[in-house]
């Protein structure tokens, strides 16, 4: 059994169910309009038109035959009896009320007059209704202009009157629709900004009570979170200096414990451990913070790019640059400088060679690709580290990690409306690429290539 289809947006759903409401009564409105109206009107006509002919009929059989004729040639106005193949037109479903009202017309009149009377109605050459009068010697045929109940005067124009209503109203359910749909496309857009770690403005609250109701409940939440993430940039910030207060103290201690005779190697040891505490409490930082705060400015990629690689440069880790023509767009600097550094971080730690750099712009979305020629893990086992304190086996022999760095990478990729995405490089290693839209509020595509 076939399933229905139904439209996959409110919208559209809406508009077909309120146009199915709106023909479905249409239809009922004039099946009650024909059978409860029409009809008996049709049949009152049609007993009335019976009473005419039977009047019609004796005062034509009491006349002389010259009279008669002279009636007759009258009345037909030259016209000839149609045959028995030429009367009553097929049905139609277009005008199946006017053969509706024709049928119910010939069956009464029939019903009313004498059963040796036969009557014809005649649509080729004009709307007539052709009796079979009595008369001495032989019958003769005359032709009635049909009454106009008979044939559905004013029904017509009441069905396209109608028919025109269900248009107008189906359009005026459409623009209300499209008024109640605004709130809602506000509210998703308003949803997305947040899951880009944005802070969009509260939603107005004055449209209809259910759509209001929906937006203060968003802009409730929206407090609630403005609330939790001050608590946490309060708590996290304790946290730092909680922590790094001590951990100043140990050194400056252990500096000033050192002796001719000490133990060197078991100083070296103990700062090289609070170098790697102080560099994951860093990590942890940059996660809880990604930038949410820092504004978004015009600024030029190539550029920072350049100078990070000049910044490797000067440890002994050449990057080549590929730059494309990419215009300049907002973006958080300092965020990311981050992204970028971390990204060519990993590239040293884990690429080891073939580093590089290359940027360019597709469909009104840039690109920055971080490659190297390393041998470590594939790009489907990449997609499962943008989960925070996930580690892959290539790194855990690595000190001082916490499985942060993909994961501030794609945060701070999703605070720009954009993506990270992993490649296979041609000629062996990896390519990390970063989607950047230039327009903010626009979704990031694909490549083509």
């Amino acid at each position: 059994m076939p399933r229905l289809v139904l439209p996959r947006s409110l919208l559209a759903r809406n508009i077909a169910l309120l146009i199915a409401l709106v023909m479905l009564s249409q239809v009922c409105s004039i099946l009650v309009l024909v059978h409860y109206v029409q009809k008996p009107r049709v049949e009152r006509t049609a007993i009335v038109f019976a009473r005419y002919v039977t009047t019609l009929d004796s005062l034509f059989e009491a006349a002389p035959d010259g009279a008669r004729d002279a009636l007759i040639a009258h009345l037909n106005n030259g016209a000839q009896p149609p045959g028995p193949n030429d009367i009553e037109p097929s049905p139609s479903l277009l005008h199946f009320y006017l053969v509706f009202q024709r049928d119910v017309f010939l069956d009464t009149l029939r019903a009313n007059l004498p059963a040796d009377m036969q009557v014809r109605w005649q649509t080729e050459g004009g709307q007539r209704l052709w009796i079979n009068m009595h008369a001495p010697g032989k019958p003769a045929w005359i032709a009635l202009p049909i009454p106009e109940d008979a044939r559905g005067a004013g029904l017509e124009a009441a069905i396209a009157l109608s028919l025109g209503l269900a248009a107008l109203a189906a359009l005026t359910g459409y623009l209300i629709q499209l008024h109640l749909n605004r709130p809602l496309r506000n509210l998703a857009h308003a949803a997305r900004r947040v899951s880009s770690g944005d802070t969009p403005p509260p939603l107005p609250t004055d449209g209809p009570t259910e759509i209001a109701e929906v937006s203060s409940a968003f802009n409730q939440m929206m407090q609630t979170l403005q609330q939790a993430e001050a608590t946490r940039a309060v708590m996290l910030a304790g946290i730092s200096h909680d922590i790094r207060t001590p951990l100043t103290k140990l050194r400056l201690a252990m500096a000033m414990a050192i002796t001719e005779h000490g133990d060197d190697n078991f100083v070296v040891s103990a700062e090289a451990y609070l170098d790697q505490i102080d560099t994951i409490l860093q990590q942890f930082m940059d996660y809880a913070g990604s930038g949410e705060r820092e504004t978004a400015q015009p600024g030029d990629l190539n550029a920072l790019v350049s100078r990070l690689a000049a910044d490797f440069a000067g440890l002994g880790h050449e990057f080549a640059l590929s730059p494309g023509p990419v215009p300049e767009f907002a973006f958080r600097p300092i965020t990311m400088m981050r992204l970028l550094m971390n990204l060519m971080q990993n590239a040293v730690v884990y690429g080891r060679e073939g580093l590089a750099v290359r940027t360019w712009v597709q469909n009104g979305t840039a690109y920055v690709a971080v490659c190297d020629r390393g041998e470590g893990l594939a790009p489907q086992e990449l997609e499962a580290l943008k989960a925070p304190f996930q580690r892959g086996r290539n790194a855990r022999s690595q000190p001082g990690g916490t499985g942060l760095g993909l994961a501030i990478v794609e945060r701070i990729a999703r605070l720009h409306g954009g993506s990270l995405q992993f490649h296979a490089r041609e000629g062996g290693g990896l390519e990390v690429w970063v989607v950047l839209p230039l327009n903010a509020s626009r979704q990031p595509k694909e490549p083509g290539s």
